[in-house]
């Protein structure tokens, strides 16, 4: 009876503990419906992020610690724009997972999307009227690398 209960108890804990909820297939599914509504030819990476370089610009390539300037649209797979910056300098350390590995597949003067499922963006939580989930897609210009 004393292994029931521990085992009942762990159970419940480790239930309550992981309220993190996924949104994988779902936003695998609103990927894929946004690149054949775009007639895009993405590249699909290991972490499930999905990039399209538009214009493969010149020079090197950044690193995830590197700093650069850009140019982007940021918005939702219904072309809702949510953001919209221009010249705008940051290191890719203090960015989502999907930028930080996002841009280091872009030369310096490079063009492309990114489209970003929810867990390398805000999460199920969200943020500043980004709602938990969302897929997440830039038109980003990669200005240079500083």
């Amino acid at each position: 009876m004393k292994s029931f209960v521990a085992i009942l108890f762990l159970a419940l804990f480790v239930s309550c503990s992981s309220n993190e909820e996924d949104f994988s297939s779902e936003n695998e599914l609103e990927i894929l419906a946004y690149i054949a509504k775009h007639k895009l030819n993405a590249t699909k990476t290991s972490s499930g992020l999905y990039y399209v370089i538009t214009d493969p610009g010149s020079g090197s390539k950044p690193t995830e610690n590197a700093t650069v300037t850009v140019n982007y649209i940021g918005k939702f797979t219904d072309d809702k724009i949510f953001e919209q910056r221009k010249n705008v300098t940051f290191n890719l350390q203090g960015v989502i997972p999907g930028w930080k590995e996002g841009l280091t597949y872009f030369n310096e003067d490079a063009q492309g999307l990114l489209l970003i499922p929810s867990h390398l963006g805000y999460g199920a939580n969200g943020t500043n009227g980004i709602p938990g989930g969302s897929v997440l897609v830039f038109n980003i210009h990669l200005l240079k690398i500083n």
